[in-house]
């Protein structure tokens, strides 16, 4: 009798490398990879993977034997031979650390998300450490130039990097006034004017028909149809989902606000099949092993599915929200209405989106046109002019 094969290989995965086992559905040799202690399904990898180090393929190899062949040859083995990385350690003092600790509590005493204190605390704490241990109370605005010349140009950090690290440097005067920066004297650069990407109806169609599993398709189609954020979607529950008034509240989204957003009648069947079948208890999605989802697998499946459908933009779940935005944009919807659909505390964010909105601009005619209209005959077209000796 013929053994099943299974393929093991090398990925980092969930900030480390793992060792991923791939092999047909078989009952008993998923029996045995339970057997391996901490091992895991991957919905994102599907496969199983284990944390990579010398026992674990050994182990592997012990836990098949008998039941499998095993197929290494994308096995990276000089894994093993290199230094383990070990996290680099601020070389602050402790005087500094515990400012920096201070610091941190003034920030979460202003009420700023948990995402706004790190970056904030962690920019700080690079211009400290660049600042070489030398008296805060001494600490200008010629060190933090220094800081953007020497480390954050050359390191090539966004434009909005370095905006929050004027943010942070501002909000640390505030909370220390005896250092010597003039806040008032700190400019922010100016904000990058980039446009955001858009799919066409189409492109969404395609995207969702490729989507063949149906907890993906139906984060998909809630994203789009609902310009939802990603944060939003994992954090969506059960009880914020009203099917009779065909309606969903975010509660708690981006600035701490709430907001109804109307569901697509069409995405009803698909949200009440997907209920139906996966039975959520808390969260509308919830992971395999934790009450949610998580928003590396939705990014890896959507990176899956644009392949699938053949859509080369480099596609973001947050490019649905731009998509659904434009759409209804291009319908003729109030800008008003959706700046309170999407969530946006200033009309001005809303606005980005009538520079790639079609409806108005495909009424303006090319001044090449006109001008090759004007020598049209009847018998000779417009568009066939450029290619003839005209």
């Amino acid at each position: 009798m013929t053994l099943p094969l299974v393929k093991i290989s090398t990925k980092f995965y969930k900030k480390s490398h793992q060792i991923c086992m791939a092999f047909k559905y078989n009952e008993v040799l998923i029996r045995r990879v339970k057997l391996l202690p901490n091992a895991q399904w991957s919905v994102t990898l599907r496969q199983w993977y284990i944390k990579y180090n010398e026992d674990s393929i050994s182990l592997i190899h012990d836990i098949f034997k008998d039941y499998a062949l095993i197929n290494d040859s994308n096995l990276d083995v000089s894994l093993l031979n290199r230094t383990k990385h070990i996290k680099r350690v601020r070389q602050i003092c402790e005087s500094h650390r515990t400012l920096l600790k201070a610091y941190r509590n003034y920030l979460r005493g202003k009420r700023y998300s948990e995402s706004t204190v790190t970056s904030y605390l962690t920019l700080m704490a690079d211009v400290i450490e660049f600042y070489d241990g030398k008296p805060i109370e001494k600490l200008d605005n010629r060190v933090v130039e220094n800081f953007v010349e020497q480390v954050m140009v050359p390191k090539k950090y966004a434009i909005s990097t370095h905006r929050q690290l004027i943010s942070a440097v501002k909000h640390f005067k505030t909370f220390y006034p005896n250092c010597q920066i003039q806040d008032l004297d700190l400019l922010r650069p100016k904000k990058d004017k980039l446009l955001p990407t858009v799919l066409s109806q189409s492109q969404m169609l395609d995207l969702i028909r490729c989507t063949e599993n149906l907890k993906h398709r139906t984060i998909i189609a809630l994203i789009y149809s609902c310009g939802l954020r990603i944060g939003e979607v994992v954090n969506l529950k059960l009880e914020a989902i009203d099917i009779d008034r065909r309606q969903l509240i975010v509660k708690q989204g981006k600035g701490r606000k709430d907001r109804y957003i109307i569901l697509a009648e069409s995405c009803l069947p698909l949200l009440n099949n997907y209920i139906f079948t996966y039975r959520p208890k808390i969260y509308v999605f919830e992971g395999q092993n934790q009450p949610q989802y998580s928003a590396e697998s939705i990014r890896a499946f959507l990176k899956r599915s644009c392949k699938k459908a053949k859509i080369t933009k480099r596609i973001t779940p947050h490019t649905l929200r731009h998509s659904y935005a434009t759409h209804l944009l291009e319908q003729g919807i109030d800008i008003r209405y959706i700046q309170e659909l999407l969530g946006h505390s200033k009309p001005e964010t809303t606005m980005i989106y009538t520079h790639v909105s079609k409806k108005d601009l495909l009424h303006i005619k090319s001044p090449l046109d006109v001008a090759l209209k004007s020598m049209t005959t009847s018998s000779t077209s417009p568009t066939g002019l450029l290619s003839q000796n005209f």
